[in-house]
């Protein structure tokens, strides 16, 4: 296989997680994960913008996105764009595990900004980025390490992967914000 196909093979099957982190703030939500309970530090455990149904309508919308993937992977048979599994029944038992990391990752990153005191919705460069993705890629190589050493596990395509991070990133967050979904564009 060759390099270009590792790198787009790697991005498509990610797509799922950073589909997944930022439709949680589509979804919102009233009641916050940490209840409004704080850590024992004094601070919010997670804070205002971590909420119940953000989290599980995040999971849910990576997940969905991911079959849809998976429908054209199965059609298409391109090394491309991989199928996540060839059994259907794993595929969305994966996506939605895959899904869950992501948001996972994103609670474990704002937990982190507010034991370093960072307030609630404030920028917190690498911490507001990686985390999501720094989960799935674990979640991903110890429940389909195939498919990660094929397609993810190569320099060229963790290169893309943290760069197109940061530039999505940045480049949804400014969206949702002038769609009146994010208080501020970071």
């Amino acid at each position: 296989m060759n390099v270009i196909a590792e790198v787009i093979g790697a991005f498509w099957l990610f797509i799922p997680s950073y589909v997944a982190n930022p439709s949680a703030v589509i979804f919102k939500g009233k009641t916050p994960m940490d209840f409004n309970r704080n850590f024992f530090d004094g601070r919010r455990i997670f804070g205002k913008g971590k909420t119940w149904r953000g989290f599980i309508g995040g999971t849910l919308s990576g997940a969905l996105i991911g079959l849809i993937q998976q429908t054209i992977s199965f059609f298409l048979k391109s090394p491309y764009f991989p199928e996540f599994s060839i059994s259907f029944t794993y595929s969305m038992i994966f996506l939605l595990l895959l899904s869950f990391s992501s948001m996972l990752g994103d609670s474990c990153g704002s937990f982190i900004k507010r034991r370093l005191n960072f307030p609630s919705g404030s920028e917190a460069l690498i911490l507001d980025q990686y985390p999501f993705l720094i989960c799935s890629f674990i979640f991903f190589y110890f429940f389909n390490s195939s498919l990660f050493y094929q397609y993810v596990w190569n320099i060229y395509s963790i290169i893309f992967l943290i760069i197109v991070t940061i530039i999505l990133h940045r480049l949804v967050n400014i969206i949702g914000y002038k769609m009146g979904k994010k208080e501020v564009p970071w």
